[in-house]
């Protein structure tokens, strides 16, 4: 997992004395971006300090040493929120294993009010399916069993999914943007949850078994994942292009219901084909002993 000194070493590295106005009058430089000292000075703190705060040997740093740290290293909101994030772990933070995630029942009962007609999904904290209508699994995952997402061991994990499965791999035009959101995200939860052992497990598996999740990792970007544009050539019914947004529930901020609408009218009637085969499908579909019991 990441530390707050390690992000703030990779910020630094990113802004350099041009940007800021900063005269280095021809001298060579060791380093691409700031040095510490200079951006100490800038931020209005010693050198001294600085340096501590990010060798990790700072106790504290007050919300005004990293809102002027933040100001300095051009950070985003989302970006700065992470800062923050990181300030406030432990030196060595202890991972813990988390309950299974449970969708809220509100979050339960907006997606059953969308229908089918409407592609949408509920995602957890790392990713994870914790619920889809049947045409949100269609168009995202129809290779995977549509009763998964209930059960903890078997649910399907996007990020797993993007950077370890083939055919989901294929199936989006737009994959390289997609799947930077997706690492970029994941470093945000993982400020918000540095104990949480299955996030760092998921992490770690996805640097060891994909270079390309290594590299993206690497750059230290960090964002939220709210709307956006997906460009897909599914399996079954071809080329639809959609953009995603997320709803949040205050009862529960970790779960997020991410909802798919047509960019264009082909889209549109894409998805419509799409629908009615996910009816049938499902219409014809021998009832399993469990639901039989119902």
């Amino acid at each position: 997992m990441e530390t707050l000194g390690t992000f703030l070493k990779s910020r630094r590295a990113r802004v350099t004395p041009a940007e800021i106005g900063l005269r280095t009058y021809g001298t060579s430089r060791r380093v691409p971006g700031l040095r510490r000292e200079e951006l100490a000075q800038l931020a209005g703190m010693s050198a001294g300090y600085y340096t501590r705060l990010e060798q990790g040997q700072a106790e504290t740093a007050s919300e005004q040493v990293l809102d002027a740290l933040a100001r300095v290293l051009r950070l985003d909101q989302v970006e700065t929120v992470h800062l923050h994030n990181l300030a406030r772990q432990s030196a060595k933070p202890g991972l813990r294993e988390p309950p299974p995630e449970k969708p809220h029942p509100r979050v339960l009962t907006l997606l059953e009010s969308l229908g089918e007609a409407t592609p949408a999904v509920v995602l957890g904290r790392r990713g994870d399916v914790l619920a889809w209508n049947r045409t949100g699994h269609a168009l995202v995952a129809e290779h995977i069993s549509f009763d998964a997402p209930p059960d903890p061991s078997r649910r399907p994990s996007i990020p797993r999914m993007f950077f370890l499965d083939v055919l989901t791999r294929d199936m989006y035009r737009n994959w390289h943007e997609l799947a930077r959101v997706h690492v970029a995200y994941l470093r945000l939860t993982a400020g918000r949850y540095p104990t949480d052992a299955r996030l760092a497990e998921l992490i770690g598996e996805l640097a060891m078994c994909s270079d390309d999740f290594a590299t993206m990792w690497a750059t230290g970007d960090v964002s939220d994942c709210t709307v956006g544009a997906m460009a897909l050539q599914h399996p079954t019914v071809g080329a639809v292009n959609v953009d995603y947004q997320v709803w949040l529930q205050p009862d529960s901020p970790d779960h997020r219901l991410e909802i798919y609408t047509p960019k264009e009218s082909a889209s549109a009637d894409t998805l419509r084909v799409l629908t009615c085969q996910s009816r049938l499908a499902s219409e014809s579909r021998p009832i399993s002993s469990t639901e039989s019991l119902t």
